[in-house]
């Protein structure tokens, strides 16, 4: 997708911040809709059907966490959250809800627009899986060409970075997978965040796949390296 084809909702309740948002993301070719409350970000969600969303956490009428939560609900675009700078809590729950990413104000624009290139570039690869579509391990179950996951038989859903990140463990069986390339992997060379949004992403997975996710049986934490799926 070229960015000119790229739709990006900007929900932003701040003026000035959403300004100059939204003049370097059409700067670099992207068609931007802006919402200034979550109830309107909600609408314009739903009339626009962007590509990408970069969603503020601190709105007026509907939370962010709200707005993230009933997006999630309905679609696996990317979303980039905003937050604030102490706001460690609300990053986790916003990752837990299913965001993909984060960025803290004040946060550099140029670094939000090479992070919103690098959502767009990876939510739109349609490369066929090299070692076929179809793969098991322990209870689970992927259709990687239909993006579907079944669990003990069930259907579970899994946004797009939570897919991402369980295929490439069901494709690695038994072997240790750095948090270093785990990110490179699922966010890309040009991440630059820290291992939360990594480490919040396993803890959804192993929620979805694990009796006891506090007591793993499959997707089991290397101390101090990464993560290894046991299949």
């Amino acid at each position: 997708m070229s960015n000119a084809a790229a739709r990006i909702l900007l929900v932003e309740d701040e003026a000035s911040l959403a300004e100059t948002v939204r003049y370097a993301l059409e700067r670099d070719g992207f068609s931007v809709d802006v919402a200034r409350d979550g109830r309107v970000a909600l609408d314009r969600f739903h009339e626009s059907e962007p590509d990408l969303v970069i969603l503020d956490l601190m709105l007026p009428a509907v939370s962010g966490l709200d707005v993230c939560r009933r997006i999630r609900e309905a679609s696996t675009v990317p979303i980039i959250m905003v937050t604030a700078k102490d706001s460690e809590a609300d990053k986790v729950a916003g990752l837990e809800l299913g965001a993909d990413d984060y960025v803290t104000k004040p946060f550099s624009v140029r670094e939000l627009v090479s992070r919103v290139r690098a959502h767009l570039r990876r939510s739109q690869m349609t490369t066929p899986a090299k070692n076929g579509s179809l793969l098991t391990g322990g209870p689970v179950r992927m259709d990687v060409d239909r993006h579907e996951v079944r669990i003990d038989g069930s259907t579970v859903a899994f946004p797009p970075k939570e897919f991402e990140l369980l295929e490439t463990f069901l494709r690695s069986p038994g072997r240790l997978l750095t948090r270093e390339l785990l990110i490179q992997r699922i966010w890309g060379d040009d991440y630059v965040g820290d291992t939360k949004t990594l480490d919040v992403h396993v803890k959804r997975v192993r929620q979805k796949i694990e009796d006891d996710p506090h007591d793993p049986q499959w997707l089991l934490t290397v101390r101090g390296l990464g993560y290894k799926f046991i299949g």
